[in-house]
């Protein structure tokens, strides 16, 4: 693990971003992860890896991100990516532009891989609402044009340095540690169960009764989306569709 004690005084830190397939972490899934680890205010590493999601992108996922279907039949799935994410995080303070959003995303991957994954956190969002409320938006892009930061929009790597950028800005500029000062990420999340055979049978049955071209890897399913797939393919039923969850 990426070990020690975090500075103080704001800067020492790992920014993190993640692409996804929707906004609903119980629905959706991380397609990519990037992160930065910043000691003394400089980026000392960096970690990037594409995720597998087990089911096809919307076209509208395509084109915010560029990340094609064919990019991701390739890439390890969640369970084999976390690890090494967690070991590159360690005990780190987490950065990130909207961070609970991101962060959602990845406790609920880890409690369904059988990690724990608590940390403190600064939001750069929430800074700048605080600091820059005359700016007509707060949203990373805006401000990186605002602040002439580069900036690799929708893709994780790329946008966890720039909000990296644009916290060392802040900081230099309104720094204090009451406003600074990590705090707890809170994201309840129970751990969920794995379809069962039965259920994975009954959806092979049904998509090839209804000739039905399923746009997920059913064998990585929940339950819960199992159930949720299985009445989407008989609400469908009488023609030819490619379903998704």
């Amino acid at each position: 693990m990426n070990g020690g004690q975090a500075r103080t005084d704001g800067a020492d830190y790992t920014s993190v971003d993640l692409e996804t397939t929707g906004l609903y972490p119980k629905y959706d899934r991380i397609i990519e992860i990037g992160a930065v680890r910043v000691r003394n205010g400089k980026p000392a590493a960096q970690y990037s890896s594409l995720v597998n999601p087990g089911r096809k992108l919307s076209e509208c996922t395509k084109q915010l991100t560029g990340i094609t279907d064919e990019q991701l039949e390739g890439a390890p799935g969640i369970e084999e990516v976390l690890p090494g994410f967690l070991e590159f995080v360690g005990k780190d303070v987490l950065l990130g532009h909207s961070l609970l959003f991101d962060f959602s995303f990845l406790k609920r991957a880890a409690v369904n891989c059988g990690f724990t994954f608590e940390a403190l956190g600064v939001d750069t969002l929430k800074l700048a609402r605080k600091f820059l409320p005359e700016l007509e938006s707060r949203n990373l892009g805006f401000l990186c044009k605002h602040f002439g930061i580069t900036h690799t929009a929708h893709r994780a790597l790329g946008d966890a340095q720039a909000a990296s950028r644009l916290y060392e800005i802040l900081r230099a500029s309104y720094y204090n540690e009451a406003d600074f000062e990590p705090k707890p990420l809170i994201y309840k999340v129970k751990r969920e169960s794995p379809a069962s055979k039965a259920q994975k049978e009954r959806i092979y049955r049904l998509a090839a009764l209804h000739h039905v071209e399923l746009a997920v890897d059913v064998e990585k399913l929940t339950r819960s989306e199992a159930s949720r797939l299985a009445d989407r393919i008989l609400q469908k039923r009488g023609d030819s569709y490619i379903i998704s969850i």
